[in-house]
């Protein structure tokens, strides 16, 4: 898929706010610096789109970029930052609960994971939360430029093999760098397959 167009429409704290419309609508969202200004600006080729932040934490927004026209990317608040103290995390967590289990137009959540790292609890914890809610989501795992890939390979199994005990199913996932823009083309395919279903005529 190609993007010809992508434009900033509007940020908000309450999902009744959001775009009027039935474009679908994919949501980006994960810990706090894992990636996910970066991520979006490479997908859609704008590189000042979605603003990156020195400071982990500071979206604390739902925006909403439209794509061609015809489809959003969203771009949530990131999850588990402690320095925002417990009403900051609270009303985070509001935003986020609110715009996953009641916007219709959210067709599937891309959850971020830093492929540096380790299983983290918050994670798995979110991504059971998910799967309670009956949350249609993929994994993409960020940052893979700054691993070997013997250590990539490694950390992304240890993810897989702990969601295995919770889920018959795996979620599809991807690989992906902002800095090298590995995953784009698998990303976009994959979106411009969903899209192709959702508008397909009944």
């Amino acid at each position: 898929m190609d993007i010809t167009s992508a434009e900033f429409i509007i940020s908000n704290t309450d999902v009744k706010k959001c775009p009027a419309g039935t474009f679908p609508e994919y949501a980006f969202i994960g810990r706090s610096n894992v990636g996910k200004s970066s991520l979006i600006n490479m997908l859609t080729g704008r590189k000042g789109l979605a603003m990156t932040s020195a400071t982990p934490g500071k979206t604390m927004l739902i925006n909403h970029f439209l794509i061609n026209k015809s489809w959003y990317i969203v771009d949530l608040p990131g999850y588990g930052f402690a320095r925002r103290g417990q009403k900051g995390q609270v009303q985070i967590r509001k935003i986020i609960e609110d715009y996953i289990l009641e916007r219709e137009q959210m067709t599937n959540l891309f959850l971020l994971i830093d492929s540096r790292l380790e299983p983290q609890k918050i994670d798995m914890e979110f991504m059971e939360w998910l799967g309670e809610n009956g949350i249609p989501f993929s994994i993409v795992f960020t940052k893979v430029d700054k691993l070997k890939s013997g250590k990539l390979h490694g950390n992304v199994e240890k993810y897989l093999n702990e969601l295995r005990k919770q889920w018959e199913e795996l979620p599809p996932y991807f690989l992906s760098s902002s800095e090298s823009r590995l995953g784009r083309k698998e990303l976009l395919a994959y979106i411009e397959n969903i899209n192709k279903e959702v508008n397909k005529p009944n």
